[in-house]
């Protein structure tokens, strides 16, 4: 991903709200079933990670990432931004692509 689509998606991500939390339970199976869902049905999503979770953020988004084939697009925060392309019907056009 280049750092035009980077900041391309990052434009997209900023007014969008959180649709997943990420509490005590880190990274099991249902979250990352969930986070592949909402990943095919929207492409690009905003996790939150609740003051509650221990896991650095960061480390969490890559390690969702990996699990989920999706790249991050950036963290800030306690704010993780993915994305990855429908693999049918894809709706985000990425600029240079």
């Amino acid at each position: 991903m280049t750092s035009k689509q980077r900041a391309y998606l990052k434009g997209l991500a900023s007014v969008m709200d959180p649709v997943i939390q990420v509490g005590k339970g880190l990274a099991t199976p249902e979250l990352i079933r969930a986070v592949d869902e909402a990943l095919e049905a929207r492409e690009l999503i905003k996790i939150n990670v609740l003051k509650n979770c221990m896991e650095d953020p960061k480390a969490l988004g890559f390690l969702i990432a990996e699990r989920t084939r999706s790249q991050v697009v950036h963290v800030i925060g306690r704010k993780i931004v993915l994305y990855r392309p429908a693999r049918k019907n894809p709706k985000i056009q990425l600029p240079g692509a």
